[in-house]
């Protein structure tokens, strides 16, 4: 369904600059933004992927993943079409390589309404914009979080980091959790791998919603054999959650497997996920997990303060162990950050 974009400025000759994400593409009538999913007809620039639904389904909230908020919790979980990056190493890229540039796609449409009663009728008590950039998806997904604020879910974000400050500030009212992806602290990474000049925007924009917005935030990073993975980098990223966003941020470090055009690539040592874990702990951060790996105690929280098990996790299936109704330590009172 075709929905006029909600920010983007006319220009000269029916052109029109797009500020959804930081590519803020100038784009002449009849042509594509970088994303694929905004086209300028006439000098109006319109989004083909309102309501297109790839996927939907009621996900533990851990799933995203996101350990501090609402832990146990089901959310309602949807996907588009498309990308504003083209990540050589892509999980997702059956959908997120897709675009709407061959045709409107109109068979998947989910109304904004309908998709927030699906939530309720599922037993969800949040919902997730995911699986594909939802930045992209901003006039949707901005529909979809003002009517699940008014029914009373909480809404998700699990982003790559690229939208603009103004997108951002559209739907900062709206949104609770700002997952987001920090995929390495190197402007050669994102050159090289993404194919945009660099980190800076996204750590920028994560700061915003941290500290502008008050939203809760936790960060991943997949860890890419032989490209993000040197210790003296993954300080600098730690140092950066710890000091712009808080030593109590989650940081999720991720396993690489094999995927799209780095498929040749070997899948990340265990060692190397766990030299991350230590490295990051070692500069404060409270709150340092493992994805991708064999069950066991890389996805557990832990007292900062005594070292105690407080909440268990081992694959989705989340136990609170030693947590007070306030979200602090039983032993010895300690913010763990956790919002239940």
């Amino acid at each position: 369904m075709l929905r006029e974009t909600v920010l983007y400025e006319r220009l000269a000759g029916e052109r029109a600059r797009c500020h959804v994400c930081q590519w803020r593409c100038v784009i002449a009538p009849g042509a594509w933004g970088h994303c694929r999913t905004r086209v300028n007809r006439d000098g109006v620039l319109q989004s083909v992927i309102y309501g297109v639904v790839s996927s939907a389904a009621a996900d533990p909230v851990e799933k995203k993943p996101v350990f501090h908020y609402r832990p146990g919790s089901q959310v309602f979980s949807l996907g588009s079409l498309g990308c504003n990056f083209r990540c050589s190493f892509c999980q997702n890229w059956q959908i997120a390589y897709a675009d709407g540039s061959s045709g409107e796609p109109q068979d998947a449409y989910l109304s904004a309404e309908r998709a927030v009663k699906m939530a309720l009728e599922q037993g969800c008590t949040g919902m997730a914009w995911t699986y594909n950039e939802p930045s992209i998806w901003l006039e949707y997904t901005l529909d979809c979080a003002r009517l699940a604020k008014q029914a009373g879910l909480y809404t998700v974000y699990v982003t790559n980091g690229y939208a603009s400050e103004e997108a951002l500030d559209l739907i900062g009212p709206y949104l609770d959790v700002y997952r987001v992806d920090c995929k390495s602290y190197s402007p050669g990474f994102y050159r090289d791998l993404i194919g945009v000049e660099g980190p800076e925007g996204v750590r920028r924009v994560a700061e915003r919603a941290r500290r502008r917005w008050s939203m809760h935030v936790e960060v991943v990073t997949n860890l890419v054999p032989g490209h993000n993975d040197e210790p003296e980098e993954l300080r600098r990223l730690a140092r950066w959650i710890r000091d712009a966003l808080g030593p109590e941020t989650p940081w999720h470090i991720t396993r690489f497997f094999p995927h799209a055009r780095l498929s040749h690539l070997p899948a990340t040592p265990l060692s190397t996920l766990t030299m991350a874990q230590q490295l990051a702990k070692s500069e404060g951060l409270a709150f340092v997990y493992l994805g991708n790996v064999p069950p066991g105690e890389g996805e557990n929280t832990y007292c900062p303060t005594g070292g105690e098990l407080v909440v268990a996790r081992s694959g989705y299936r989340t136990r609170l162990v030693a947590v007070r109704p306030d979200g602090k330590c039983v032993a010895h009172g300690t913010d763990l950050n956790l919002r239940l």
